[in-house]
């Protein structure tokens, strides 16, 4: 589990792709530190695991459907990333749960300034936009934010300048692809909600029991 709170930005070294095996080279400092292989590290908002480390630089199996359904396919050497590491038991919970298992992608469709915030709308499809809530919790590549506006095609995000200098997102320009992340509870209380008849129905009722002498 993770909090959206982005511990460093790493830069991609390498990038393989293949029919079987994909993985990914990442350059990072902090998130290092304590690294083992098995870790878990969000990187854009996507859990993978270490699988190779060299103090500097470590490596992360990518399988090839994250890759197509994430904006992990569009990295190439040299691209900024977002990184944090697992949720430390004792940690300090400063973001919201984030799981590292994104919902889909958005597009940046439009940023602009407020003041000393900035503005970014993103546009996202209908599945996703159903659990983005006003004032509620969603991770955009990784980052935790509140959300300050929702419309039917779109959703906004006002940022100040710390998470723009110690983000990714700060880079970002009309037309990039973003991860996205809904928050976990919503989905788990829809799941809850859905109506009775998705669950399987007992052949045993009122009129079976009156018939048989019950």
């Amino acid at each position: 589990m993770f909090t959206g709170i982005i511990e460093e930005v790493g830069t991609v070294k390498a990038v393989k792709r293949s029919g079987t095996s994909s993985f990914i080279e990442i350059q990072a400092k902090k998130v290092l530190e304590d690294v083992h292989l098995g870790d878990s590290i969000a990187v854009n908002g996507v859990c993978l695991t270490v699988t190779h480390c060299d103090g500097s630089i470590f490596r992360a199996d990518v399988m090839n459907e994250t890759l197509s359904r994430s904006s992990l396919g569009s990295l190439t050497t040299g691209s900024l990333v977002n990184l944090e590491r697992a949720m430390a038991a004792d940690g300090r919970f400063g973001g919201h749960i984030v799981s590292g298992h994104i919902d889909g992608t958005g597009t940046v469709s439009d940023i602009r300034n407020d003041g000393i915030a900035v503005w970014y709308t993103i546009t996202a499809p209908h599945e996703l936009l159903r659990y983005i809530v006003e004032k509620g919790s969603v991770a955009i590549d990784g980052i935790s934010l509140t959300v300050a506006k929702v419309t039917e095609t779109s959703f906004s995000v006002s940022i100040i300048p710390h998470t723009a200098a110690q983000t990714i997102l700060g880079t970002k320009k009309t037309g990039d692809m973003v991860n996205l992340e809904n928050d976990i509870i919503g989905k788990y209380v829809e799941k809850l909600m859905k109506p009775a008849e998705a669950a399987p129905q007992s052949g045993i009722t009122m009129e079976f029991l009156a018939k048989n002498g019950f």
